[in-house]
C-alpha cells in the first residue's frame, strides 16, 4: 500500500480528518460510498478514543481511506459530474512547498523557521448560516445543491473538516502603524486548503474567526457577527466593483459568545462567534516575507526567522512560480533577473489598486504591511470606509488618531509598504536593486488614475487640461461638502453641449448637485473641532517645542493644521446664512460645470454621429460611476436587524451590491432599508421603545443622500 499511496503523492496522517460534533475528538473513521443518481462521500465515526486503541491500524486504515478518497474525485471528474462537498479537488501546494511548523500546540508562541503551523478550528455551538455568495462558492465548483446540504455549515463553520482538507495558519510579520511590530500571524484565520476547480483555477479558502492559533496573542481567536458581515459584503461589494479582491463565500454565526467592550467603555457584552469563507488566489502578504526582517531599531522587535536566507529563496520562487507564472517562465533561468521582475510587478499590480480604490472613493483604515497582498488584491477588511461627503483628509478608522491612513495618502502609504517589501527580500535581492524601481509605482499610479478618471468624467479624448478639470471638480466637492458616489454618477445625465433640451437637462444636473450638498447645519457639524481646544493648544506647544515626542503620542503637525483649520470654517459659518450656503453652492457648481462643457465640446469635435458617441459616453460612465456602494449606514442597518436575528437584510443588500452599476436596477425588488436610530430629519414611518429611548424606524432608499445620523458612526 505504501508503494501506491507514494505513486499517487498521498501523504498519511493517523489523525481523523472530520470531527462529528465540537466535544469528541476521535483518532479514527471510516468512510463508504453512497451511489444514487451522483456520488457523495461522506463520513461515519466507527473508532472512540480507547487507551487500546491501535494507532498504527488507524494510521493503515486513513491512508487506505485517503487512497479512496482520491479514487472517488477520479470518478467524479472523469464522469464530469458536479464535485461535492466530500469530493473538492483539494490540492494544498502551500503546505507541501513552504516550512510547516512540526510543533502542533496550540499555545500562543515565536515560530521559527516556518511559514505555517498546524492547527485545528475550534468548533462552535449551533452554527446557522447568515448569508453565502454563491458566484463566490462556484469558484470552488460548489453547486446550490450543496450549499443546501445540513453538512454545509458543519464544514464552513469548523466543525467539521472537509475530505482533502489541510488546516493551519499561516505566519507572518507587520510594520503597523509605521512601526514594526514582528511577528504577528494569523490570529483568528485559518488556511482550510487549495481547490483546483474544473477551469483549473487554483483558490486557497480560508476560515476567519475559526478559534485560537499560535498568533492569537493575548486575543481569543473569534469574530462576531458585526465585524464579520462588514468583511461578507465589502468582500463582494469590490469585487462586484471590478476592483481586486479577495472573496467572501459564506458568513456563518453561532450561538458560542465571546466577551468584547464595543465602546471600550468598560460595559463590555457578549457576541456570537461568526466565522466568514474568504477565498483567494493566495494569503501571501508582504508581511510574509518580513520573518526575516533583523531585530528593528525603534522597536527593539524581529522577525522570527531571522538569517534564513534558504527559506526566502524558497517563499520568493513558489511566490513567482504560482502567482507569476510568466515572469517565472521567462526568467527562471536567472532568478537574480525573475526576482526583481517579480518586484516591479507587484509594485505596478499595487500602485493600480489603490488607484481603484481612489476612484470609488474607498478607505482600507488598516494598511499595515501585514494587510497588503502580494498578489495585489484588496485584502482583510475591518475598519474601511466609503466616503458620504467627500474629504481628502477622510479618516475611515476611528483609532488612526494620527490620520496615517487618510483617503488621500493611501497611495503615498502603499509606495511605502513597497519600500518596506525590497527591505524584507533584501537578502536575497540588494536594494539598490529593488528601490530604484520604486518610480513605477507613481508611473502605474497617475496612468490608472487618469484613465479611470476619464472614464468617470465621461472623456474619450486625452488632453492636457483633463488633470485640471479632476482637480477641480473635487474641490467644488470639497467646498459644497457633496456626495462622492452619488454626483459622479449623476454626470452621465449632464448632455453634450448643442443637444436638444441642452439648457433644461444642465439645469436639472445642477440641481441634483445642489441636492447633494451640504446645510449650513451640515457643514457645521462637518467642521466640528475633533478635539477641545485645551488639548489642542496642548499639541501645538508639543509640536513647537519637541516634534519627535508628538509623533510619539500618535499625532502630527499636518493633523493639527487641519484641526485649526476646521475651527477656523466652523468661525466662518457661525457667521452664514441657509441662503448664503446655498447661494455659494450654486455659484461653485456652475462655475465647474461651465468647464466641463467647454471640455465636452472639444469631445464632439469632428465627430459625424454625436447621438452614437453620447450613448458610448453614457454606457462607460454608467459602467464606472455606481450607483449602489456598501456606505457604513447600511451595513451597520444589516448588522442591527442580523443581531436581532433577521438575517434578510443582509441577503437583500448582498444582492443589491451584486449589481452596483445597474441602472434598471428596479429598487423595489430589493425592498427598503429599515434605518434604525436615525435622526428627524428623515420621514418617520414608525416609532417603538428599545429599552428607555425612543428608536426611529424609518424607510430610505438604498441610493439616497446618507441621513445626517450616518456621521456619526464610527468603526475602530
Amino acid at each position: 500500500m505504501s508503494k501506491i499511496l507514494s505513486r499517487l503523492c498521498i501523504k498519511c496522517y493517523s489523525h481523523s480528518p472530520t470531527r462529528s460534533n465540537p466535544t469528541e475528538i476521535l483518532f479514527g473513521n471510516q468512510d463508504h460510498l453512497r451511489l444514487r443518481h451522483r456520488f457523495y462521500f461522506t463520513q461515519r465515526d466507527c473508532f472512540a478514543a480507547t487507551p487500546t486503541t491501535n494507532l498504527r491500524f488507524l494510521g493503515a486504515t486513513n491512508a487506505f481511506l485517503l487512497l479512496i478518497r482520491h479514487a472517488v474525485r477520479f470518478v467524479h471528474k472523469m464522469a464530469g459530474l458536479q464535485p461535492t462537498l466530500e469530493t473538492l479537488n483539494f490540492n494544498n501546494l502551500a503546505l507541501t512547498s513552504l516550512p510547516v511548523d512540526p510543533n502542533e500546540e496550540k499555545i500562543q508562541r515565536q515560530v521559527p523557521g516556518a511559514c505555517f503551523s498546524r492547527v485545528k478550528p475550534t468548533p462552535v455551538l449551533n452554527p446557522s448560516l447568515v448569508c453565502m455568495s454563491l458566484p463566490a462558492l462556484q469558484l470552488l465548483d460548489l453547486s446550490d445543491e450543496e450549499v443546501r446540504r445540513p453538512e454545509f455549515v458543519e464544514y464552513f463553520s469548523g466543525n467539521k473538516i472537509m475530505p482533502g482538507s489541510e488546516t493551519a495558519a499561516h505566519c507572518y510579520c507587520g510594520h503597523q502603524f509605521g512601526y514594526f511590530s514582528g511577528q504577528l500571524g494569523d490570529g483568528a484565520a485559518m488556511y482550510l486548503g487549495e481547490v483546483i476547480n474544473k477551469k483549473g483555477e487554483r483558490w486557497e479558502i480560508q476560515l476567519k474567526g475559526a478559534g485560537l492559533t499560535p498568533y492569537s496573542r493575548t486575543a481569543d481567536g473569534r469574530k462576531v457577527l458585526r465585524s464579520s458581515i462588514r468583511e461578507f459584503l465589502c468582500s463582494e461589494a469590490m469585487y462586484h466593483l471590478g476592483i481586486p479582491t479577495t472573496r467572501a463565500g459564506t458568513c456563518i454565526t453561532s450561538d458560542s459568545k465571546v466577551v468584547r467592550d464595543i465602546f471600550y467603555n468598560g460595559n463590555p457584552i457578549q457576541e456570537r462567534c461568526t466565522l466568514v469563507l474568504r477565498i483567494a488566489p493566495t494569503f501571501l502578504r508582504f508581511g510574509s516575507f518580513e520573518i526575516f526582517k533583523p531585530t528593528d531599531s525603534e522597536t527593539g522587535r524581529a522577525g522570527p526567522s531571522v538569517g534564513r536566507k534558504d527559506m526566502l529563496n524558497t517563499m520568493l520562487d513558489y511566490t513567482i512560480q504560482n502567482f507569476y507564472p510568466v515572469i517565472w517562465k521567462e526568467h527562471s533561468g536567472n532568478k537574480a533577473v525573475m526576482y526583481v521582475e517579480m518586484y516591479k510587478e507587484i509594485v505596478r499590480g499595487t500602485a493600480r489598486l489603490v488607484a481603484d480604490w481612489q476612484c470609488v472613493g474607498w478607505c482600507h483604515g488598516v494598511l499595515n504591511t501585514d494587510n497588503m497582498s502580494i498578489a495585489c488584491v484588496t485584502i482583510d477588511y475591518g475598519p474601511y470606509g466609503f466616503m458620504d461627503k467627500y474629504d481628502p483628509d477622510f479618516i475611515c478608522n476611528g483609532s488612526d488618531d494620527g490620520g496615517r491612513y487618510t483617503y488621500k495618502k493611501q497611495p503615498e502609504i502603499c509606495r511605502w509598504n513597497c519600500m518596506k517589501l525590497a527591505e524584507a527580500i533584501k537578502d536575497v535581492v540588494p536594494l539598490s536593486e529593488t528601490t530604484s524601481h520604486l518610480n513605477l509605482f507613481d508611473e502605474e499610479f497617475g496612468r490608472h488614475y487618469k484613465m479611470k478618471m476619464r472614464q468617470k468624467l465621461g472623456l474619450k479624448k486625452e488632453l492636457p487640461e483633463d488633470g485640471k478639470l479632476v482637480e477641480n471638480f473635487l474641490d467644488t466637492l470639497l467646498h459644497t461638502g457633496a456626495d462622492f458616489t452619488n454626483c459622479f454618477r449623476h454626470l452621465s445625465k449632464f448632455p453634450f453641449p448643442g443637444s436638444a433640451h441642452f439648457s433644461d437637462e444642465r439645469s436639472e444636473v445642477l440641481k441634483y448637485l445642489l441636492s447633494q450638498s451640504s446645510s449650513l447645519e451640515e457643514l457645521k457639524k462637518f467642521n466640528e473641532p475633533r478635539m477641545d481646544k485645551r488639548q489642542l493648544a496642548m499639541f501645538m506647544m508639543v509640536a513647537q517645542t519637541n516634534p519627535e515626542l508628538l509623533s510619539a503620542l500618535g499625532r502630527s503637525s499636518q493633523l493639527l493644521e487641519q484641526e485649526i483649520h476646521r475651527m477656523a470654517k466652523l468661525q466662518d459659518l457661525e457667521e452664514s446664512t441657509e441662503e448664503d450656503i446655498h447661494k455659494s453652492n450654486k455659484e461653485e457648481w456652475n462655475k465647474w460645470l461651465d468647464k466641463y462643457e467647454n471640455r465636452l465640446k472639444k469631445e464632439v469635435e469632428n465627430v459625424d454621429d454625436v447621438r452614437e458617441l453620447s450613448e458610448q459616453r453614457v454606457t462607460i460612465m454608467n459602467s464606472v460611476n455606481p450607483r449602489f456602494i456598501l456606505r457604513n449606514y447600511i451595513a451597520h442597518n444589516a448588522i442591527s436587524a442580523a443581531e436581532d436575528g433577521d438575517y434578510s437584510e443582509v441577503r437583500r443588500v448582498l444582492k443589491l451590491l451584486q449589481s452596483p452599476y445597474a441602472e434598471s436596477a428596479n429598487l423595489e425588488d430589493f425592498g427598503t432599508l429599515s434605518l434604525v436610530n436615525s435622526s428627524s430629519d428623515t420621514v418617520v414611518s414608525k416609532t417603538t421603545d428599545v429599552g428607555q429611548a425612543a428608536c426611529h424606524v424609518d424607510q430610505l432608499s438604498y441610493e439616497g443622500k446618507p441621513p445626517a445620523w450616518a456621521g456619526d458612526l464610527r468603526v475602530t
